[in-house]
């Protein structure tokens, strides 16, 4: 597996409220682990939520034992959501903080995820890019009621309002998947920062270049940057099939 991880402030923005994590090694019972949260408030409550959110997920995913991947992924996230309303209860500079939430994990030819929010998690190979997961926003809403068409989505004024976040209500509601990923398949997981300021089919193009992860997530964000860089940019590409080089002498 080769993975490489990226988390840029943009070009408008003065912080970083997004927060990735990626391991190759195994958590709990998973055996690998990718992250993204993209954080939203006032003050320095956006970072925190992220940050906290994803320091939550990784505590509860490490002492798992015993349960089945979308246990181990829910359980984690609703632990967050709760620490994440607690920590805003208590604190004035923390009122209101959230954060979205899409989290991966690879298991043998399967791919399991969970997502709240707008970040997203796209599967792309030589032939296709598809999303899998499902914008909780408005404007997707009002796609899937037939209001407006899918490519006028980007541009609606109203494209940044979420449907659901971590801290937003107790009882959170979670989307959970699983794929079944085929040889050369790669994974990207991503905040809106890039997909706002990118349209699909230039992702799938950048992504499919013949070279190191590393340049490849680095073009993505730069593409963003270059078109405006409205907002933080995240993202970590993953190609569960490749061998890590290693170093050798």
């Amino acid at each position: 597996m080769k993975t490489f991880s990226i988390t840029d402030v943009g070009m408008v923005r003065q912080v970083n409220q997004d927060y990735v994590f990626t391991t190759g090694k195994p958590l709990g019972i998973l055996q690998n682990l990718f992250v993204v949260a993209d954080g939203m408030g006032g003050h320095q409550a956006g970072d925190y939520a992220s940050k906290c959110t994803v320091e939550v997920m990784i505590k509860e995913i490490a002492k798992s034992e015993g349960e089945d991947i979308e246990r181990v992924l829910v359980k984690a996230i609703k632990a967050a959501n709760r620490e994440i309303i607690k920590e805003a209860s208590g604190d004035e500079h923390l009122k209101g903080m959230g954060t979205t939430v899409v989290a991966a994990t690879v298991k043998e030819q399967m791919l399991y995820f969970a997502n709240v929010g707008d970040s997203r998690l796209y599967v792309i190979n030589r032939e296709e890019i598809r999303q899998v997961t499902r914008d909780h926003s408005l404007v997707e809403e009002m796609v899937r009621m037939g209001e407006i068409p899918r490519e006028e989505a980007r541009f609606h004024p109203d494209k940044n309002v979420i449907t659901r976040a971590i801290g937003a209500e107790y009882d959170v509601k979670i989307d959970f998947f699983g794929h079944k990923l085929r040889e050369n398949d790669k994974i990207l997981l991503c905040s809106d920062g890039l997909t706002n300021m990118l349209e699909d089919d230039e992702i799938f193009d950048i992504v499919n270049r013949p070279e190191e992860l590393s340049r490849r997530a680095g073009e993505l964000i730069n593409r963003a940057n270059t078109y405006g860089g409205k907002d933080n940019i995240s993202v970590i590409l993953v190609e569960p099939f490749e061998e890590e080089v290693k170093a050798c002498c």
